[in-house]
């Protein structure tokens, strides 16, 4: 059985979310919130509070083992981009996209 959580419309690029979310992938809950509390990253504390969301999540589902659970999987998807424009040279305007994320945690019991 296998729990999500899901965060819409992060304001950080998904390129910069996908870096991190390896390093964290096939590992047990706790170690992965462990990992994630040291790294420097804006997008650590996103993707923790996002993981931590699914953990509630498991403990709402009768029969579920939190102490059991692992990162079956993290998604990173591009969510809507803000079209912004910077004045240039010569009265032109050069485009700045910012990005969104959409972040999907997956967390699965452990079978022994």
């Amino acid at each position: 059985m296998e729990v999500r959580a899901i965060a819409k419309f992060v304001r950080i690029s998904p390129l910069k979310v996908r870096e991190l979310v390896d390093a964290v992938k096939g590992k047990p809950v706790e170690a992965g919130l462990n990992i994630l509390k040291f790294m420097p990253q804006k997008a650590a504390g996103i993707v923790e509070k996002t993981m931590r969301s699914a953990v509630a999540n498991a403990d709402q589902v009768d029969g579920m083992d939190v102490d059991a659970l692992v990162i079956r999987n993290i998604i990173v998807d591009q969510g809507p981009s803000l079209k912004r424009f910077r004045a240039r040279a010569r009265g032109r305007g050069a485009r700045i996209l910012k990005r969104s994320s959409h972040i999907t945690v997956i967390l699965a019991e452990e079978t022994a």
